[in-house]
């Protein structure tokens, strides 16, 4: 049903462009406006097949934007086409980049090289979206006046808060060498930390999930807090009902390795596997994209500990 909708719709956009510009914008918006709502639905986040899933989002993503071309000011299609290409960027690139092994490092370089340009892509996307929403907001966001640019956010505007923040963010860890991203950093943090005042629950938690990453990771000189994301790692187990696996591999890539505490990264990542993937449609890929990597951790984590029984932590 889904491939016939988006099939019907390209030969679509293709007719009504030998008609004037009035009549083919308004048919553009009104296809972008359908697209966007479909984009709620569970067609990919509730898939159990991740590479069909791998395979589409491109051909999705393409659509996207050759309907951002008819209709460039559209803020839900901006936010779509950001989403999709953040999610590709991450699922089917980054994640895979960085399951590579030593002899395989300058593969790994262009793939997260491309993982990076993608986010960027995705960020810019859905920065226009919220820019089209809140006038001046980019003119605050270039002068780094984060209160003014913020400060008439609503609930609405969260999912545009959060996905841009989060592919400014996961730019950044594909490469932390690079000076102007990690200067962005507070200001990718700054949107997300928004989503949270707005909607402390937002996306069952998700912007909790984001942080139990962030203060995990930190140097303590640098604002990192295990309280803080343990803190955050309860609140997203509360939201989710304990049926997402991200917040336990947060933690237990972050805290844990930290601490060199082996004990508590295998029962975090088994206590994850024995989630059933299937108790929540929307995470069902995410989830099953997450035990493949629980399970890569588990039979990698040697790649991450000093010593096997984490006796070295000392």
């Amino acid at each position: 049903m889904r491939i016939k909708f988006i099939v019907s719709i390209t030969f679509l956009c293709l007719f009504v462009g030998q008609f004037g510009c009035s009549v083919k914008k308004t048919t553009f918006n009104i296809v972008a406006s359908s697209l966007s709502k479909e984009s709620g639905s569970t067609v990919f986040t509730g898939d159990d097949d991740p590479e069909l899933v791998g395979d589409a989002l491109p051909f999705a993503i393409k659509l996207y934007e050759s309907l951002l071309a008819g209709s460039p000011k559209n803020p839900p299609l901006l936010l779509t086409t950001g989403k999709a290409l953040c999610m590709y960027a991450y699922a089917f690139i980054q994640m895979p980049a960085e399951q590579l092994g030593y002899n395989e490092l300058t593969q790994k370089d262009e793939m997260l090289q491309r993982a990076k340009h993608l986010y960027l892509r995705g960020r810019d996307n859905i920065l226009t979206a919220i820019d089209i929403r809140h006038k001046s907001f980019m003119a605050n966001i270039g002068k780094g006046d984060m209160f003014a640019a913020l400060h008439d956010m609503h609930v609405k505007d969260t999912s545009y808060l959060f996905w841009a923040g989060m592919s400014w963010m996961a730019a950044f860890t594909t490469d932390k060498a690079d000076v102007k991203l990690s200067m962005d950093v507070p200001k990718a943090f700054a949107l997300i930390n928004k989503v949270m005042e707005l909607k402390d629950s937002y996306g069952e938690g998700s912007a909790h999930d984001f942080f139990i990453s962030y203060y995990g990771s930190m140097p303590e000189a640098m604002g990192g807090s295990e309280a803080k994301a343990r803190y955050h790692f309860g609140k997203a187990i509360e939201y989710s009902r304990g049926l997402k696996l991200a917040p336990y591999i947060s933690l237990a890539t972050t805290v844990c390795v930290k601490k060199q505490d082996i004990a508590e990264f295998k029962s975090l990542l088994q206590t994850a596997l024995r989630i059933d993937v299937n108790k929540s449609a929307v995470n069902r890929l995410v989830n099953i994209l997450n035990q493949q990597k629980a399970r890569w951790l588990l039979d990698h984590s040697d790649n991450f500990f000093l010593s096997a029984e984490g006796d070295s932590a000392k």
